[in-house]
């Protein structure tokens, strides 16, 4: 953040600390609590809900606010009910900040929530730290979000450090694969999923073979794709949006060129299945960072049973998605960190409160746990396989070594 954007911060949110110790028309109490009224919680949200990653926003706001309406319909938090502010930033990296600034500087919000994507949410962490505000629940495993510790980030999910060392194990030792390449978005996102492969094959004495990329917004992947088809790769850890992505599956095919297609969890399961049709034949492989959105028996109460009785209760159109159970897991911590703070809340306590949570069981064996210096509550990584246009539990890794062995 530029010196001259760092003092006007500096001078609205004293301005606004100034006025700390009244309410104002709406009944907001600033007694060190901005955005906490008698009977409300408000939290604030940048993210996609328009664009080539509004499904991911849309869908990430919608399984969060499932969870809400029902804690709200249940009586709230300590008597208030929690309203989340949400701007549009369409994956904007420039128009999240000035959201953002928005949120915290109009001091309408408590915490930040639900943020979506790499160069989005690493382009505010500077107001965030200025702010000293809470930022709980995103749509990215980038690095940058947990190193350096940053006290005020509250990470849910696993990363895209994990997620591909996860990924190039299997490739490497299951599969027998040592020609990989990387297709990623040319941003702080597609570049965090470059190094973790890199990483990732270093421990094999591997590189990359080639790597290719795009500009985020566009499908100018024809280059990209090029420069990894000639290189004989085996498979291609893609790190892009879901639009890319299958614009980079379909043009590979076209050309004759069918390898592994890997995708880390941020490309959107439903959404990349829906664009490249029931009737592909190829392997589509995409890591998850929550268990399949799935509900269990009658009177599971699980957090994918939750969210999918709760989806279908306040978004009846809405199919059950990864990317919807993240939202819904977001909110299932923010609303027990927001329980644990008592009555009387300021943004340390939350912070405190969810410090505190030790192995909080979410479902078998799923379960959160932080500490003072652990803002990363979930470390498991799953793996689908696309299935006649449906991304499903892939568990036999062996078994697709040896479909492979058939075709070639």
């Amino acid at each position: 953040m530029g010196q001259t954007l760092r003092a006007v911060v500096f001078i609205l949110l004293s301005a606004a600390l100034m006025g700390c110790g009244s309410a104002d028309e709406s009944g907001l109490v600033q007694s060190g609590a901005p955005g906490v009224s008698a009977d409300e919680i408000r939290l604030g949200s940048s993210l996609a809900l328009t664009g080539h990653a509004g499904y991911l926003g849309t869908q990430t706001l919608r399984g969060a606010e499932a969870y809400i309406r029902h804690v709200n319909e249940s009586g709230g938090i300590h008597g208030r009910k929690i309203r989340i502010v949400a701007y549009d930033d369409s994956y904007d990296p420039p128009r999240c900040l000035m959201n953002t600034q928005q949120l915290i500087i109009s001091g309408d919000v408590f915490a930040l929530f639900c943020y979506v994507g790499t160069p989005t949410t690493i382009k505010v962490l500077p107001l965030v730290e200025e702010a000293g505000i809470p930022l709980v629940g995103m749509f990215t495993g980038a690095n940058a979000l947990r190193q350096p510790f940053n006290p005020y980030l509250v990470n849910i999910r696993a990363s895209y450090y994990q997620e591909t060392e996860a990924a190039v194990r299997h490739l490497v030792e299951a599969l027998g694969i040592d020609r990989i390449a990387v297709f990623y978005q040319y941003d702080a996102y597609g570049f965090d999923g470059l190094i973790g492969t890199e990483l990732a094959l270093k421990q094999y004495d591997l590189e990359p073979v080639a790597r290719g990329s795009y500009i985020r917004g566009t499908l100018n992947v024809a280059e990209g794709m090029d420069k990894i088809r000639h290189s004989g790769a085996e498979a291609v850890v893609m790190v892009g949006t879901y639009d890319a992505c299958a614009r980079f599956i379909s043009v590979a095919l076209e050309a004759g060129f069918d390898p592994i297609f890997y995708n880390v969890s941020f490309v959107g399961a439903e959404e990349l299945a829906r664009r490249l049709g029931p009737e592909i034949q190829s392997e589509v492989i995409m890591s998850q960072v929550v268990p399949q959105p799935v509900a269990g028996p009658d009177g599971a109460d699980d957090a994918a049973s939750q969210y999918v009785r709760l989806l279908a209760r306040y978004y009846p159109d809405d199919t059950p998605s990864f990317v919807g159970l993240e939202g819904f897991l977001n909110a299932r911590i923010m609303v027990e960190g927001l329980k644990r703070a008592g009555r009387d809340l300021t943004r340390e306590g939350l912070i405190a409160a969810i410090e505190s949570l030790r192995n909080y069981e979410l479902g078998p064996d799923l379960s959160i746990t932080y500490g003072p210096d652990d803002r990363q509550g979930l470390e498991k990584v799953y793996f689908t396989r696309l299935e006649r246009g449906r991304f499903v539990p892939l568990l036999d890794w062996q078994g697709l070594a040896g479909r492979r062995e058939e075709t070639q």
